[in-house]
């Protein structure tokens, strides 16, 4: 019988990742419980469960924001395990795009410095952040909200803000840890129609972490955290 991923890119996996956090009798407790995964180029992936539950520290291992335990966490067969937190920091920004509940914009910039960011870090020249940071907030729908600093934005334009920012970087992945815990339903529904579409016409594969199982259901696939352990819900 022929894989349907046979033929399609990994660019994200786990590999029995497990995470530990401090000890109880001098027993470790354990968050994460050999938890594997794939995430193929394409695909739009939902991780749910409750809170608590470690979806979030999950997200930041696979994003390279913290490291296992144990196990082995690889983006584009690059494996984080054999790199220094320097060279992470350069696979991360070239590879991946984070968006979070609370958008974590700057506040004392405008819209279209705040997607420039990443590119000017990565340095970029300015004329060449500004169009691309242009370009990428006229995509989700903000042309007319350049000069907007965060503080004059609605809260559905500071998240489509965000994802802006995290998309401009041209990533492999974008990992999106509670996107809509903040947003009212027409706004949260406004943000997964974007996701298609960016998932469409840029094809950037996204992992979204919610507790949300209605929004769940929209993905391509969704996997269930519990216990520690990841398994795919039926």
């Amino acid at each position: 019988m022929n894989n349907p991923e046979a033929n399609k890119q990994c660019v994200l996996s786990a590999v029995n990742v497990e995470k530990d956090y401090g000890f109880v009798g001098g027993v470790p407790i354990e968050i994460l419980k050999g938890v594997s995964l794939n995430v193929y180029a394409g695909d739009i992936t939902a991780i749910v469960g409750s809170s608590g539950c470690g979806k979030s520290t999950l997200l930041h291992i696979l994003g390279g924001l913290d490291r296992p335990t144990r196990g082995e966490v690889k983006v584009n067969n690059e494996s984080f395990s054999s790199l220094s937190e320097v060279d992470i920091c350069e696979v991360r920004n070239r590879s991946i795009g984070f968006v979070y509940q609370f958008h974590h914009l700057l506040l004392e910039f405008t819209a279209l410095e705040n997607v420039a960011m990443p590119l000017l870090m990565r340095r970029d020249s300015v004329s060449d952040a500004k169009n691309k940071a242009c370009e990428m907030l006229e995509r989700v729908g903000l042309a007319h909200r350049l000069a907007h600093q965060p503080t004059e934005l609605s809260g559905g334009e500071r998240q489509r803000v965000a994802i802006a920012r995290a998309l401009v970087t041209e990533p492999a992945c974008l990992l999106a840890d509670e996107p809509t815990g903040n947003l009212d339903k027409s706004s949260a529904g406004g943000f997964m129609d974007l996701m298609f579409q960016i998932n469409e016409e840029l094809g950037a594969s996204v992992v979204v972490v919610t507790h949300d199982t209605e929004l769940a259901e929209k993905m391509h696939q969704t996997y269930r955290l519990d216990d520690g352990k990841l398994s795919l819900d039926s």
